[in-house]
């Protein structure tokens, strides 16, 4: 059924058709209607059996989350910025006992200074806690990945958390029509959660326990495997999810116009459809620009890129976030993927804390790429002149 929504309730709603046992909710901006819809669905009988609990803060919620998972419950919970930093001690331990959590992040900027607006730096400042990351680029696609992420976390051969990224405001508080998914259609796609191993007081079991060295490398790389195998779960995954729907989302990338590209723009998130259009724009105009969307952040999808990329002579990486005295992230990992190939990269960080990023400005720095008017370094889009006060 199509309707017209706001992105948090597409989301609160495949939440609901995905049949949680165990929610656990704190608020914070922009997140918190997401929560404030399953509340309400809660509050109507709407959810089922399911347990709908207001946490104390962000870090209580994803302990909530983690000991429901261990005890056998299919969990999810969502958050943004300080909220999943906060979080963050107890999704580490979360990933390493191996649980297959839910987690929504409703992005954006983090502090200081206080910011309430949209980028991703907060969900890539725990790109290595073993957490899968998936960057959608509409409501639409949100609404989606809500079934696949559980399907996907709960696969034996996975059992890892997982993390869908939505752009806060961009997104979660845009109208956009979304064909809402059925409870037929889901329950034929996700089946009842059937733990592995969980916390029985019958059979018991340890779960994060202390190891002491000759144990816990081992531990360690054993999430690497699972993160591999991850890569193939997901393929299979989306593939059977376009079956059952209709709805091809792609792979871990989505490469558009990239084989005879001169010039092509990496994007993750809201900011693809609007580089699509500037692409498709100067396509028209007879220039060779090509895109690739990266969905899959973590596993990053290596390969998959390089394959994309490998007649790119020159790459624009449109970053929102930075390593703040490091090359920027996605630059990092994409360079990492073409390691011997004659590419020229360029990471440009714009959109910071919400900025604008004008279709202008996208054309704009595509033009001068091609014209060779700027060199493969990193450098600041839409950037307002300052001058720097050190105390």
């Amino acid at each position: 059924m199509r309707k017209v929504v706001r992105g948090f309730y597409a989301i609160a709603e495949a939440v609901r058709l995905s049949k949680p046992n165990v929610i656990a909710a704190y608020p914070i901006t922009p997140q918190t209607e997401i929560v404030e819809n399953l509340a309400e669905m809660y509050a109507n009988g709407e959810l089922g059996d399911a347990e709908y609990v207001t946490a104390e803060s962000e870090f209580g919620a994803a302990s909530m989350v983690l000991g429901a998972s261990a005890a056998g419950a299919r969990a999810f919970t969502a958050t943004s910025s300080q909220g999943l930093l906060l979080m963050s001690e107890v999704l580490y331990n979360a990933a390493g006992m191996r649980l297959p959590i839910v987690l929504v992040i409703a992005n954006r900027s983090v502090s200081a200074p206080l910011s309430i607006w949209n980028d991703i730096q907060d969900s890539i400042s725990i790109r290595d806690a073993g957490i899968i990351q998936l960057y959608v680029e509409s409501n639409q696609e949100a609404h989606d990945m809500i079934p696949l992420a559980f399907k996907v976390a709960e696969n034996r051969d996975v059992l890892l958390p997982f993390m869908v990224c939505v752009d806060g405001f961009k997104l979660t508080h845009a109208y956009e029509p979304v064909d809402l998914l059925d409870q037929e259609t889901v329950d034929k796609f996700l089946p009842p959660y059937n733990p592995v191993v969980k916390l029985d007081v019958n059979n018991p079991v340890a779960m994060g326990c202390y190891a002491p060295p000759p144990y816990y490398m081992e531990f360690r790389v054993a999430m690497e495997y699972a993160m591999e195998r991850a890569s193939k779960v997901m393929l299979q995954e989306f593939k059977k999810w376009y079956k059952l729907t209709g709805r091809d989302w792609g792979g871990h990338v989505v490469a558009e116009n990239c084989e005879d590209a001169e010039v092509v723009v990496v994007a993750m998130g809201s900011v693809v459809p609007l580089v699509r259009e500037v692409i498709s724009r100067m396509r028209q105009d007879g220039k060779r620009v090509g895109m690739l969307k990266i969905r899959t952040y973590r596993p990053f999808p290596s390969r998959e890129i390089r394959k994309a990329l490998k007649n790119a002579g020159k790459i624009i990486v449109i970053e929102r976030a930075l390593s703040i005295g490091a090359e920027p992230p996605v630059t990092a990992d994409v360079k990492s993927a073409l390691f011997g190939l004659n590419s020229e990269v360029y990471p440009v960080v714009t959109g910071l804390g919400g900025r604008d990023i004008p279709r202008e400005l996208v054309e704009r720095i595509i033009e001068d790429v091609m014209k060779g008017k700027i060199k493969p370094e990193k450098r600041y889009e839409g950037l307002n002149e300052f001058e720097e006060v050190i105390p």
